[in-house]
Parts: structure tokens; sequence; C-alpha cells
């Protein structure tokens, strides 16, 4: 496909991500995502963050498989967990859960800096090609365990985590900066929500349900460098 066939379907995919959000208005709270993060959804690229063969399927609004039991998140669900995190110019983020380097292209066009970390080391080298090849200069990379976060550079303003924990893990609680946001899903697997965690000026945490969500599991396991 051309690159205008391909600028077509990222139109009708914002458009689709605007309807799902006046769809989910009651539980999300708001009539609209930010223009900021539709205008970033409409000019990032995702069939360059997909496998080759599902290049054409990149812009229908629904998660694709990138192997290893891992996905690429449906576009909604990209568009929503990025609003909810309502990401400044100047903020540092931590993603955990690089895949292959789509949801860390979104981020890196709104924050200052990104720090991204992944398990499976074939995601992590692929990830960090495909931006490299996207000019993507500010977002580094980690191949390690993300339960545990990255808290040599921490804290953080921001913090999204694209795989579930039954529990919000401690250290990325810990990890969050006073008065900073973070977007996780959270439960066992049947019955995972989408939640919005918020850290105050004084260290007290808030968390609140948005939506049901279905996200591959995040566990803790041996700690690895990268």
């Amino acid at each position: 496909m051309s690159d205008v066939e391909f600028a077509a379907l990222r139109t009708h995919m914002v458009r689709e991500i605007h309807a799902h959000a006046q769809l989910a208005r009651e539980q999300i709270g708001k009539d609209a995502l930010a223009p900021s993060v539709m205008d970033v959804l409409g000019r990032v690229p995702r069939h360059d963050f997909v496998p080759l063969e599902l290049r054409q399927y990149a812009y229908v609004d629904s998660p694709l498989p990138i192997g290893y039991g891992k996905t690429i998140s449906q576009p909604f669900i990209v568009a929503l967990m990025t609003d909810m995190l309502e990401i400044g110019r100047e903020d540092k983020v931590l993603e955990i859960g690089s895949g292959l380097g789509y949801q860390a292209a979104i981020l890196a066009e709104l924050a200052r800096q990104v720090f991204t970390v992944e398990i499976v080391e074939e995601l992590a080298r692929e990830a960090r090609t495909r931006l490299a090849r996207s000019g993507y200069k500010n977002v580094e990379f980690k191949l390690g365990d993300g339960y545990y976060g990255w808290p040599e550079h921490g804290p953080f303003e921001r913090i999204i985590v694209t795989a579930a924990p039954e529990l919000v893990p401690a250290p990325l609680l810990s990890q969050l900066k006073a008065g900073g946001r973070m977007v996780i899903p959270a439960g066992i697997a049947e019955a995972q929500q989408l939640t919005l965690v918020l850290k105050d000026a004084g260290g007290k945490l808030a968390m609140r349900e948005i939506l049901p969500v279905r996200f591959s599991l995040l566990e803790p396991g041996e700690r690895s460098e990268g």
C-alpha cells in the first residue's frame, strides 16, 4: 500500500477512535479525547510498528499479534491511556512493555523523554530498530522485568503500563513522582480494569477504575538488567 493509502486509513482510524470515545463518555468522564493526543494518533504511522504481514490491518481499531504471545494494543486503548496521562512537554515518562514501539512513539511525540522497558529480548531489539528508523531520539531502552520499573531514572512524572498485574506493583508506585499520574491495567485475568493512579504533592495515592480491559499478564520474575 502507498503512503497516501495509509494516510487515508489513519484518518479513518482517528474518526473511529473519536466515535468510540463518545460511546464510552460515561466511563471515561469526557466526550472527546485531547486534541493533542488525536493529532499524534493521526500522524504516527502505526503500520511501521506492526509485523510486515499485518500492515494492511494496521489501522483497524483492534489489537494485533506481534509474536511471543504479545499484541499491539487497540488504537482506542492507546489513545485513551495516552489521554489519561495528560503528558506535558517537559515530562519524563516510563513505559512498561515496549512491544514493537508504537506506544513509545506516541509518547515520544508528547514528552521530553521516554524510558521504555521490555522483557522479551527480540521485541526490545525490534522496537529500538523501528523507533530509530522513524527518527525518535528521546527514547531510552532497557531489557528487563518491567514489574520493577527503572529506578535509576526515576522518579517519573508519568508511568504507563501495557501489561496487567493483579495489583499495582509497589516499585512502580515508588517511582511515580509526587503530582504524577500512572495508567495501568490491573486485576485477575478475567476481571482487569484500566486504572488511573494519582499521587498528590504530599505523596498520597488515589486510584480510579475507568473501564474493563484485557491485557497480557505482568508478573514479577527474575530481575534482569539492560
